[in-house]
């Protein structure tokens, strides 16, 4: 289920208060039928003069009110119409099941379609085979142009609003995106600050601190938790299994905004038993939450016989230049 608005709209309010609005006159004085004559007409002739100019400032009053209404933004804000779809599919191509955008086609039946999908079935509606493509659903693509959603974020704390066809693409960058917590057998999810506070107050002693460009020792055969002691960011040091070797995944809990910024880390391993050293450095990825798949890209693989070592971990804001 969906709610948006319909910017623009009447409620009524208006025209009602017009209507309502009575027309005040001086009431009429009562003679005795002898002097009515004369003064009677007097009086008739001073009410349709007082009528008049009551008329007029009405019509003063209500241009004025008008013109108060439109330039205030809350009376105009209030003017919007809140209206719930129970089925929001159908802001959506029931083709490509992506979100509508003019031009909107129908075809003589009023199944809808995209611009783009009337293209891939070379102008045949699939719902009934009649031509699509040539005749624009002109209602539509007004409920579409004037339609504002609530970002889908909004009970975490995000407060926009924006037109439907841009929801997905919000969405994907939302600083608001629920991230999860990345204890384990622990179900928190919230705004990624809140995760933050959340990790520092329930699971201090599962997360080792660090501080930014400062290295640390952690061992490469656990998942490692780290947090930062001040600004409080997540991040995460998976260690997945192989044969004969491990894959060591180093992420941060947040979404993938750019309010949030970017990281990096600079990876060291020193085994005992042999010479030399493994490096990596790299930019570290923003997830949501943690995957328990093994990844496809962007680990580092490391020997089995290399982890009897010691290892450690440099994680910085940006570009890490340091060295572990």
């Amino acid at each position: 289920m969906a709610r948006f608005s319909v910017s623009g709209g009447d409620d009524g309010e208006g025209s009602s208060n017009h209507q309502s609005r009575k027309r005040q006159r001086l009431p009429s004085i009562d003679e005795d039928e002898e002097t009515a004559g004369s003064s009677g007409e007097e009086d008739e002739e001073d009410d349709r003069q007082i009528e008049s100019m009551s008329d007029d400032s009405e019509r003063e009053v209500s241009i004025e009110e008008a013109r108060r209404i439109a330039a205030d933004p809350v009376t105009s804000k209030e003017s919007s119409l809140s209206v719930t779809l129970l089925d929001p599919d159908v802001l959506d191509c029931p083709i490509c099941c992506e979100p509508l955008k003019a031009p909107i086609f129908q075809c003589d039946n009023g199944h809808l379609a995209c611009s783009v999908c009337c293209t891939k079935v070379r102008n045949i509606c699939p719902s009934c085979t009649l031509p699509v493509g040539y005749i624009r659903c002109r209602a539509m693509e007004k409920v579409i142009e004037t339609s504002r959603v609530s970002c889908t974020n909004a009970k975490y704390g995000c407060k926009e609003r924006m037109l439907y066809v841009n929801r997905f693409s919000h969405e994907k960058l939302c600083v608001f995106a629920p991230c999860s917590c990345p204890v384990l057998d622990c179900n928190y999810t919230g705004y990624y600050k809140d995760l933050n506070s959340h990790v520092r107050a329930k699971h201090k002693d599962e997360v080792v601190p660090f501080v930014w460009d400062v290295s640390v020792t952690i061992r490469l055969d656990k998942t490692t938790i780290l947090q930062e002691e001040k600004d409080g960011e997540v991040m995460v040091v998976q260690v997945f299994r192989g044969l004969h070797v491990v894959y060591v995944v180093v992420t941060c809990i947040a979404p993938s905004a750019r309010e949030v910024g970017c990281f990096s880390y600079y990876l060291v391993t020193v085994p005992l038993a042999v010479d030399g050293s493994l490096v990596q450095r790299s930019m570290m990825k923003n997830v949501q939450k943690l995957s328990n798949e093994q990844p496809e890209d962007g680990f580092m693989v490391i020997p089995s016989y290399m982890l009897s070592g010691s290892s450690r971990i440099l994680l910085g804001r940006g570009r890490a230049y340091g060295h572990a």
